[in-house]
């Protein structure tokens, strides 16, 4: 067990409670749907990406950037909805943490890199609210994981210490550059896994 009790879960989004907002694998969805060069875009995307999930670009933008540059015979409407309808809930994950919560009384933070609208219509879609107490999301606070201050800024805002902190996170760099500041990293691949792992730290249900 830890030492210093956990008081509180930052929670990564895409991976952790539901499915990626817009990674390699629905990129590729995307332009196959819509019959576009997937090379082409994933250059652009590249080149514009980070700007939109820092909130400094909308969707519309980003779209404009990596697709609508040139005459389409579809919508950015049709893109937007295509992507947003993509997604899909870890449910066994959302019930982990939610039981978490009511058991042991922790505050509960995403800690998550998405663009505004994705991330907007993720958390109203899954009524991610009801278990979640605040939301430290890229796009929201114009930082970026790795970027250490978005870990920072999470623990000035939860008011707990590093230690205090059990993160939940599908990517090893995230959950290795988190350590660094003393959070105590779960590496999620499933909520059997995850469960186990967290009751290293007295989480135990």
């Amino acid at each position: 067990m830890a030492q210093t009790p956990i008081t509180t879960l930052f929670l990564d989004i895409g991976g952790v409670l539901l499915t990626n907002g817009w990674d390699t694998e629905l990129r590729k969805k995307t332009a196959a749907h819509f019959n576009l060069d997937y090379e082409e875009i994933y250059h652009r995307h590249h080149v514009t990406y980070d700007t939109y999930e820092e909130g400094k670009m909308s969707l519309d933008e980003y779209l404009w950037q990596i697709i609508f540059y040139q005459k389409r015979d579809f919508t950015p409407d049709d893109v937007k909805k295509y992507i947003l309808e993509e997604a899909k809930p870890h449910q066994d994950m959302i019930d982990l943490v939610t039981r978490l919560k009511a058991v042991y009384g922790l505050r509960v933070a995403v800690v998550s890199n998405e663009g505004r609208e994705v991330a907007e219509d993720r958390i109203e879609r899954f009524n991610l609210k009801n278990f979640v107490d605040f939301f430290i999301v890229s796009a929201f606070v114009h930082f970026r994981k790795p970027d250490l201050d978005i870990y920072r800024l999470a623990i000035d805002v939860a008011q707990v210490k590093p230690q205090q902190v059990a993160y939940i996170e599908d990517r090893p760099l995230l959950c290795e550059v988190a350590s660094r500041l003393g959070i105590n990293s779960v590496l999620n691949r499933n909520a059997t896994e995850t469960r186990e792992k967290l009751a290293k730290f007295g989480l135990v249900l």
